[in-house]
């Protein structure tokens, strides 16, 4: 994959002399607009959608060790421009991005003369904006500690939330936590605190129902959707999270705890001087569409390094799954690498302790034999040694810059092609810099790169062009380790396609044919969802090398159709359109390969779902339709069943999708 810079356009600078405090910029359809007002030297933003506010004034500011630019700030210039570029990708939901936006940028001085620079980029449907912090009258400081943000997001009241905790730092397993692992609550009230009380993990998704909108809502009476969140967080930069609900002031940015990284190291921010923040967004529409849709994340970045090498797309099997720690012995993983190999699928993870259950010799004769069936491995590795008490090997790598570039290298010439990287657990400055060094050290020896027990990734795709995607939620393991989750998966899959995957790729680590969650497939609990709906979440969920979580018994357990479906699953998609859904109850999502399109509906109820669905991409096609029976009496499962389905003139169709069943569509 090669990175294109494909600047198409920057242009319309003007320079704006009058310094009045209200400054207004509006997105290019003139649907969204900001308005930055200053009057009493503090600043504070508010959004109008359509007329509606969707943020009520919210401070914006920093406190730093140079100054505080929460107060007494005075505007001294204000610039507007149009910024247009068109990008290019193969890891997230969209290959070509046209990118055009209204810019404002405000600078303002402390009362000695310190600039502070507030940047907007408004997008139709998007916002992003960040704060650089200049240097002072005589040229110095050069440096600074950023403290703490006075960014906050004030919302209509009655507006709901959909929104994941914060844990406090150094709990649950081995003390692995924080790791972006907690449960959604759905259509909550804001004034619930958070349940760990340190606030919710980006991205957060709020409802404001259209009767929190005020007299000047539109006729239409829609609800408006907001997902929240950041972006660009690199080395030079902490991770940053929302606080809890605050009457009056709404949500607040918060920056990591201090216990995080098993203490080590600054829960603040230290940049040079000049020197900026990461991009705080916000996505906004009358209905899911633009939140599904949205490419906010990557918008307003640029590639931090050119690949080095050609990083492909594709599927992985992973054994550890179902078959655990046992299975990370060398017979075990010829047999997913054969697996593999019978599906057409590109790679095999190799899981935890290969270092030692294996052997590095061992692996050596692992990989020559899957490169000999066409499948290269990827291999795991714990984060690094003094953060946490995870004891899986090999430790002590990735952590270290001369072993990390000692095992690369090794992995390099053996023919590895990834490595699975786990056990972060928080968003300090110092953990952002190993999730970097890890990356770039990675582009040098080939090495695509995948992140568990992890921070939510933030633009990285952009960026960093061998990364992959990541966990940051609860994910696959947990529908294998207890029936809790195994029954919840619904409303967790259902939940991801509007929060965590609108805005980075997830490693949810696996499309799950198993009917139980055990190595013969007889004991242990059952899974709760269909086939289809399986098979459905390799479309609603996007990673570029994506878990097929197959067992090699499947090959001779499933009908020959979801053999066929599953091994033409694709990874790369040149577009995504949100078709229909409500975040933990269903989702409908399609993708498009080429001129192929891929329709992957879930629903995550114990009810019945009678859609009719708006396709415009199968009008007046005869295509085909992965779908389940209504399940019997004494059947474990519904049995799927592969049919035609007529899309009429109006590009409308009528489906029924199973409780936790599923529905695919493709031409």
């Amino acid at each position: 994959m090669k990175m294109r810079k494909l600047f198409c356009l920057l242009s319309l600078f003007v320079s704006v002399t009058a310094l009045a405090e209200d400054k207004t910029v509006t997105s290019p359809d003139g649907r969204l607009q900001v308005t930055v007002s200053s009057n009493d030297g503090r600043v504070k933003y508010r959004v109008d959608y359509d007329g509606a506010p969707v943020v009520l004034p919210s401070s914006l500011g920093l406190k730093t060790n140079v100054g505080d630019f929460t107060e007494g700030l005075t505007l001294k210039e204000a610039k507007e421009e149009k910024v247009e570029k068109c990008y290019e990708m193969s890891r997230t939901k969209a290959s070509h991005v046209n990118y055009v936006a209204s810019q404002l940028k405000l600078q303002y001085e402390t009362s000695n003369h310190f600039p502070l620079t507030i940047t907007f980029n408004v997008s139709d449907n998007n916002i992003a904006f960040r704060y650089t912090l200049g240097r002072g009258p005589k040229d110095n400081p050069k440096c600074a500690i950023v403290y703490s943000e006075s960014t906050s997001f004030l919302l209509p009241d009655g507006t709901t939330t959909f929104l994941t905790p914060q844990i406090t730092p150094m709990k649950g397993w081995e003390r692995t936590k924080p790791s972006y692992e907690e449960e959604y609550r759905a259509d909550a009230p804001m004034t619930d605190r958070s349940q760990f009380g340190v606030g919710y993990t980006f991205p957060c998704l709020f409802r404001i129902p259209s009767s929190a909108l005020g007299t000047q809502t539109s006729s239409s009476g829609s609800d408006r959707w907001l997902l929240v969140s950041e972006t660009g967080v690199t080395s030079g930069y902490c991770g940053s999270r929302l606080s809890d609900y605050e009457q009056g002031n709404g949500y607040s940015v918060a920056y990591p705890q201090k216990g995080e990284l098993n203490g080590f190291s600054s829960e603040w921010a230290a940049i040079p001087l000049p020197g900026e923040t990461p991009w705080r967004t916000i996505t906004v529409g009358s209905s899911l569409k633009p939140i599904v849709e949205t490419t906010v994340a990557y918008d307003v970045l640029e590639p931090l390094y050119e690949p080095k090498y050609d990083y492909k797309p594709g599927r992985y099997t992973w054994s550890w799954l179902i078959w655990q720690d046992n299975s990370i012995n060398y017979e075990d993983q010829v047999k997913f690498i054969d697996l593999a190999a019978a599906q057409g699928y590109e790679y095999t993870l190799v899981d935890n302790w290969w270092d030692t259950q294996i052997g590095r010799e061992k692996i050596e004769q692992l990989s020559k034999y899957a490169q000999s069936k066409g499948v290269h491995l990827l291999l795991w590795y714990n984060s690094n040694g003094y953060e946490n008490d995870a004891p899986q090997g090999p430790r002590n790598i990735m952590g270290n810059s001369i072993a990390r570039k000692k095992d690369m290298a090794w992995m390099q010439r053996i023919g590895v092609k990834g490595i699975k990287v786990d056990f972060f657990a928080g968003d300090k400055q110092e953990t952002m810099k190993l999730y970097e060094d890890i990356l770039s050290d990675a582009n040098e020896y080939g090495l695509q790169v995948i992140f568990h027990g992890c921070t939510l990734p933030r633009g990285w795709e952009r960026m960093y062009p061998n990364y992959v995607g990541s966990e940051a939620a609860l994910a696959s393991e947990n529908v294998y380790f207890t029936d809790y989750h195994a029954k919840k998966e619904g409303f967790e899959m259902t939940m991801h396609p509007f929060a965590r995957n609108a805005v980075a790729a997830f490693d949810w680590g696996g499309v799950i044919m198993n009917r139980y969650l055990s190595r013969d497939n007889k004991s242990r609990h059952q899974r709760f969802t269909s086939d289809v709906f399986e098979m459905a979440t390799a479309i609603t969920n996007q990673c570029s090398v994506n878990c097929i979580a197959m067992q090699p018994n499947n090959l001779e357990e499933l009908p020959q159709f979801e053999l066929d479906f599953l091994k033409q699953i694709p990874t790369a998609w040149d577009e995504t359109r949100f078709i229909d859904g409500y975040p933990t109850r269903y989702a409908v999502i399609a993708r498009r390969t080429g001129n192929s399109w891929y329709l992957g509906g879930i629903n995550g109820t114990d009810k019945a779902l009678t859609l009719t669905l708006q396709l415009p991409m199968f009008t007046g096609k005869t295509v085909k339709m992965y779908i389940d029976n209504p399940i019997k009496k004494g059947e474990l499962l519904p049995t799927s069943v592969l049919k035609t389905l007529k899309v009429n003139k109006k590009g409308e169709a009528k489906v029924t999708i199973q409780p936790m069943g599923g529905l695919i569509i493709v031409e």
